[in-house]
């Protein structure tokens, strides 16, 4: 007797952890974004940077796949926003450049990765900088996220103006000493997280660290006594801060048992601006708001415990118009050729599936900047140059040796690529918000 009820209990016991797992693998994985903001390409535990230690954000390369070669469409705020939320190439529909009033925001005709996502049955959230639109049209809400709490573009870390959308989609001045942003995002983020368990879910986290002006609370700027520029110590501060908030959502995954079956993603919507906020490009030329590899060549790494290989360093070009077909494919979901996407699902060329380049070509167009990268080879013109300038990329990171002259054939077909290219796009919905008439206008902006 005492045999046959071990032997039920065990049975029992088996066939509920046999339900736990089919139930786990029927369930469409949750999926976390992390979005820096005027990073630096250099300026990660993960990147090479031992002054400002990053743990929480070091762990998700180290449990996943880290691009080398992880680029934006373009190198500024808005317009890397949009060609995320799209998997388009922003300059496609016009959304060119930052901007200000009524008419600036992603275009309604569009689709974004939060509605392609709800449609697949997820619950969907945005915290923190939205930056596509000002309008009450362009509002989070309005564009597949079920609920938003944040700014509407750039914003201080303390006092902000906020969007909390479980009270009203207006704006109102954030009058309490102790909120600052990174934390109070944090705070929502782990909040929302754990309200969502029982539900595939959507966590769009865009942090406005690491963007100009730095401010941080004085227990972040205590942990750098070693530091004696007071804009780098801001800076470490800042970046600490946005670690411990990313370390925070983490832990709320594992908290509520999701941890194995969120795909979680971080990346820089665009390169630093290291004269406003001493951030490091690396070895990359250039900074945010040029064509240069410094502006558009970003920190970049994806985790999904179980699915993508743990520790893995990606050396082929990939790009945050990927993302969206990538969700989709990790959720069941097909993408239709009628929505004319740019990026491509990455997940067969991480496994090891597919051994060849998820992109031959990528383009940018910034005003009067451009760039392409055609394998190895990249033909710029951005700030300092008026002609383009051809680069091997593999032998010449920095962009230091331009081979125009000793590869003319190359930079021909380069240019010949980039103009059939740019003949598909539109020209800018609206100006720039900032003067750009030559690329040696470009500033730091957005």
């Amino acid at each position: 007797m005492r045999m046959l009820v071990a032997i039920t209990v065990a049975a029992l016991g088996l066939a509920a952890r046999q339900t736990g797992w089919a139930a786990e693998a029927a369930r469409k994985p949750n999926i976390v974004i992390f979005l820096a903001d005027d990073e630096g390409y250099g300026e990660l535990g993960c990147q090479g940077n031992p002054e400002i230690p990053t743990p929480h954000i070091d762990s998700i390369a180290a449990a996943g796949v880290r691009f080398t070669q992880g680029y934006v469409s373009g190198p500024y705020c808005s317009p890397t926003r949009a060609g995320l939320m799209t998997g388009r190439y922003q300059t496609r529909f016009g959304h060119e450049w930052n901007g200000r009033g009524p008419e600036f925001g992603l275009p309604v005709t569009e689709t974004t990765m939060a509605d392609r996502l709800k449609a697949l049955g997820y619950a969907t959230c945005a915290i923190g900088k939205w930056h596509l639109g000002e309008a009450d049209q362009f509002v989070a809400t309005r564009r597949g996220f079920d609920e938003f709490l944040g700014t509407r573009s750039n914003s201080p870390f303390f006092h902000p103006t906020i969007i909390d959308t479980r009270v009203s989609t207006e704006a109102v001045p954030v009058t309490d000493n102790r909120f600052y942003t990174t934390e109070a995002y944090a705070d929502r983020a782990c909040e929302w997280l754990e309200a969502h368990r029982e539900e595939p879910f959507f966590l769009y986290l865009p942090f406005n660290a690491q963007h100009y002006p730095l401010e941080a609370p004085q227990k972040y700027i205590d942990r750098f006594p070693q530091i004696a520029d007071h804009n780098r110590r801001m800076f470490a501060a800042v970046m600490a801060a946005k670690d411990d908030a990313i370390g925070r959502v983490l832990a709320t995954l594992r908290k509520i048992g999701q941890d194995d079956t969120t795909l979680v993603v971080y990346l820089s919507d665009n390169g630093g601006p290291t004269d406003k906020t001493t951030s490091s490009n690396g070895p990359l030329r250039g900074f945010k708001a040029e064509t240069w590899e410094g502006g558009v060549r970003v920190p970049f790494m994806m985790r999904w415990h179980g699915r993508l290989p743990a520790g893995k360093v990606y050396d082929h070009p990939v790009i945050q118009l990927d993302l969206l077909p990538t969700f989709l494919a990790a959720a069941g979901g097909e993408v239709s050729p009628d929505w004319k996407l740019d990026g491509v699902n990455l997940l067969p060329y991480l496994t090891g599936d597919n051994p060849a380049r998820p992109h031959e070509t990528l383009y940018w167009r910034f005003g009067k900047q451009m760039a392409i990268r055609h394998g190895d080879w990249k033909l710029v013109r951005a700030k300092g140059i008026t002609e383009p300038a051809l680069f091997n990329l593999t032998a010449d990171i920095g962009e230091q040796h331009d081979l125009t002259a000793a590869e003319p054939a190359t930079a021909r077909k380069l240019q010949s690529l980039w103009d059939a290219w740019n003949a598909e796009q539109i020209p800018p919905l609206w100006p720039p918000n900032k003067p750009q008439a030559t690329p040696a206008a470009a500033g730091p902006g957005g």
